[in-house]
């Protein structure tokens, strides 16, 4: 039976993405001067505020300040009209030690023995309805914002466009379980105050309002759309019928950022995964070290599952793990191909093998997806799946003026380096 399925993304700019990316900021510098580093900090953005809380065992230093505004300034909040600007918002750091009780079971004598930072359950999916083995409406809903930040950046096609974003897009499902359309996208962007009202009655304010909203209609789907397809051809079958577009469908969206909603770390953990499919353990990934399993088990199961589906052993596939605070073994893993799999194993014997190719001690993740690199500001904002396997090299400062220059390797778990051993374990 043909059905919907929707996703949703938000932009770079949206409040809680702000949260995030500063978040991950402090765990990149913390993590290009100590590598060894303990950290878990939150950050909360509203109008003309920061604060950061958490917890932090670190053999180094930061000016997390600076730090902080250099994210807001790169993002591009640096205008006093938008009510939270890089350059004179208020910054509050409540960072302080971690606690002991939690680190004892952590690191051990042994590294190979060290203990999840954390209990819980962690979820990797990968399917093959797209060539980066993620769910299609994610798929749009973060490239459409990734689209749509890049033209704010060159302000040339589009020169009214503001940081804070969101989509969402619906597709229609086949009876084959395959996508066949997009049916509706909804977009809606922060924007200037672009046309001014020529007096300030009531009906002359909804008459700008509504020639504002309309214009953006039309930038959208004359100028980011064409422009997304142009770049992605591989998505024009899915456009070829006519759309329901609602953008800004509640009328002038000038007041957005922190100035119009509380951001928080840790609040789009759906965005960050699979936008609703498969399924999510709850935790957060951005703000912390991956001696916290929430972080890196999830990106381990996601490399587990992409290699799962590139091997061919099941079009779709979801795969968790289970951790005890302080214990290096995991409590079992699960894996489900929702009845799509290629080979001759059921489920759990797939699971059995799993367990037996790939080592799910954190100490292991770690090591094998190099985790302890400067790595996590680009996983903040259009998810920590599904994102291009490349080396770049990285610029810190410490506050003593340390330059430190590193080669990195970013999202490692995207990497299909399991296939041929997939192959042969599966025949």
């Amino acid at each position: 039976m043909a059905y919907y399925f929707t996703s949703e993304s938000v932009s770079e700019g949206h409040p809680d993405k702000i949260a995030d990316q500063i978040s991950d900021a402090l765990i990149d510098n913390f993590m290009a001067f100590d590598p060894d580093s303990k950290v878990a900090c939150e950050t909360l953005v509203t109008t003309g505020q920061v604060v950061l809380a958490g917890e932090v065992n670190s053999k180094t230093y930061l000016d997390v300040q600076q730090i902080t505004r250099n994210v807001i300034k790169k993002i591009g909040y640096t205008k006093s009209e938008y009510m939270f600007d890089a350059n004179s918002c208020g910054i509050l750091s409540a960072i302080h030690e971690q606690s002991q009780d939690i680190n004892q079971g952590v690191d051990k004598s042994n590294k190979e023995e060290q203990g999840a930072g954390d209990q819980g359950i962690m979820f990797g999916y990968a399917t093959s309805e797209t060539d980066d083995f993620m769910p299609l409406a994610l798929d749009l809903s973060h490239k459409l914002l990734q689209e749509l930040a890049e033209i704010r950046r060159e302000n040339s096609e589009i020169t009214y466009l503001r940081p804070d974003a969101k989509s969402q897009v619906t597709l229609e499902y086949g009876d084959d379980n395959k996508p066949k359309r997009v049916v509706t996208i909804v977009l809606s962007t922060q924007h200037d105050d672009f046309i001014r009202p020529e007096n300030s009655t009531v009906e002359e304010k909804k008459r700008v309002e509504k020639l504002m909203q309309n214009k953006i209609k039309e930038d959208i789907k004359v100028i980011l759309i064409p422009r997304l397809l142009e770049k992605y051809p591989q998505y024009k079958q899915y456009f070829e019928q006519p759309i329901t577009y609602h953008i800004n469908p509640t009328g002038v969206f000038i007041i957005g950022g922190p100035h119009g909603d509380t951001g928080l770390t840790g609040r789009k953990i759906i965005v960050d995964t699979y936008g609703g499919k498969g399924a999510h353990g709850g935790g957060a990934f951005s703000g912390k070290d991956p001696s916290k399993v929430d972080r890196s088990a999830a990106y381990a199961t996601r490399h587990i599952a992409k290699n799962i589906v590139a091997a061919g052993i099941a079009e779709e596939v979801l795969v968790q793990v289970s951790y005890a605070i302080g214990i290096a073994e995991p409590m079992g893993v699960y894996v489900n191909t929702y009845g799509t799999a290629k080979v001759n194993f059921s489920d759990a014997e797939i699971a059995e093998k799993i367990q037996k190719l790939f080592d799910l001690r954190p100490y292991f993740i770690e090591e094998n997806l190099k985790l302890r690199q400067p790595i996590y500001t680009e996983t903040a904002a259009y998810g920590h799946m599904g994102r291009k396997n490349e080396i770049v090299k990285k610029t810190f400062v410490s506050p003593s003026g340390e330059v430190k220059e590193v080669e990195v390797e970013l999202f490692t778990w995207e990497k299909l380096d399991k296939v041929a051993l997939l192959k042969e374990a599966f025949n």
